[in-house]
């Protein structure tokens, strides 16, 4: 099997240029990076495949994680396509379709109450998966780089991709906006542009922003407030892979966002909810709740005049639709599909 690099197809994934939400808020480049179109269906399979690469490497063979939902979904599948067993605690939070994909690749899942949402709760789970994940022949991944600096190098492929799609674009990039949970993607946005910027493809960082639920405030309103640091919450979101209650990586996140220009925003999950629903109805993006936080933080920037009309925009679509299939209910909630007849169909339709 090839060491260097374990991979299942991930990466290069296309940044499609908004045609209706961007305009209609005054942005004529306004664009999605499409990390739906993964293998797994979110941009976690370059945490899976960097953390495979590197445990193959190490002769280990079983994967210990926890996960709301796409970087267990992720680590079963790059577990199963490498022979590895993957054990997989969820938060309390997690869509059930997230937890049939990880058992569809033959994960073992714990389901713990209160873990994501309880800071207290979160911080003895963590405790214990350290000591699980240091047994002979496991080894603990966990999508932050407080944990997994190794595995997160994998992320970071998403910044240096931004540089080399907006080259061929011939435009600089201005914003970039992000979801955040625990922060990892976002600082690992970061790591890669400053890597472009070292190699001179750039000549500035872009601004980058932070964006949470306002029920899960641990980075994004710190950063907006002007502190220094991150906080622990009692997460009350309901939007699913960001219950992420601890500060994990939300002080690096914090400092790595303001040293570019960036900001912090926070949005109520209706609001979330309703953005959902406009990619989908109206740029043909299907996403999970958690991928549409970064065009709600958008839209509201605008609002506040933040952002020109002029300057280039990314917001990272982080996860498929399929993954969360209350979110998808609530989306069709007016709409059926009844069965009808020949007969009918033509009356209706003639």
């Amino acid at each position: 099997m090839d060491l260097e690099k374990f991979t299942l197809g991930e990466g290069q994934t296309p940044l499609l240029r908004s045609r209706h939400i961007g305009p209609a808020a005054g942005l004529d480049h306004l664009y999605f990076k499409l990390e739906t179109v993964n293998p797994t269906g979110s941009y976690k399979d370059r945490f899976a495949a960097a953390a495979i690469t590197d445990m193959l490497a190490k002769g280990k063979n079983r994967v210990v994680t926890c996960s709301s939902g796409n970087a267990g979904s992720a680590l079963a599948a790059y577990s199963a396509a490498a022979g590895m067993s993957c054990q997989v605690v969820v938060f309390s939070g997690a869509p059930e379709n997230k937890l049939k994909q990880m058992l569809a690749y033959g994960a073992e899942i714990w389901k713990i109450r209160d873990f994501g949402a309880d800071p207290d709760i979160t911080r003895d789970t963590f405790r214990h998966l350290k000591q699980i994940g240091a047994a002979s022949g496991a080894q603990l991944q966990i999508s932050s780089y407080q944990f997994n600096p190794v595995s997160m190098q994998g992320v970071e492929a998403i910044g240096r991709e931004l540089v080399d799609q907006s080259a061929l674009l011939q435009r600089p990039l201005d914003h970039v906006f992000s979801c955040a949970g625990g922060g990892g993607l976002l600082l690992a946005v970061v790591r890669g542009l400053e890597t472009a910027l070292q190699q001179k493809k750039i000549t500035r960082l872009p601004a980058i922003h932070c964006v949470q639920p306002a029920g899960n405030n641990t980075i994004a309103g710190p950063l907006r407030a002007g502190a220094d640091r991150a906080q622990s919450c009692q997460s009350t979101t309901e939007i699913g892979g960001l219950q992420v209650a601890s500060v994990l990586d939300g002080d690096e996140v914090i400092f790595a966002c303001r040293k570019t220009g960036g900001a912090g925003y926070l949005v109520e999950d209706e609001t979330v909810y309703e953005v959902q629903s406009q990619l989908a109805r109206q740029e043909g993006i299907f996403c999970e709740p958690a991928a549409a936080v970064s065009l709600a933080g958008v839209l509201q920037a605008t609002n506040e005049g933040k952002i020109q009309r002029e300057e280039t925009v990314v917001c990272l679509i982080t996860g498929t639709g399929f993954k969360d299939q209350p979110s998808i209910d609530r989306m069709l909630a007016s709409r059926t599909c009844p069965v009808i007849t020949l007969a009918e169909f033509i009356d209706q339709t003639s």
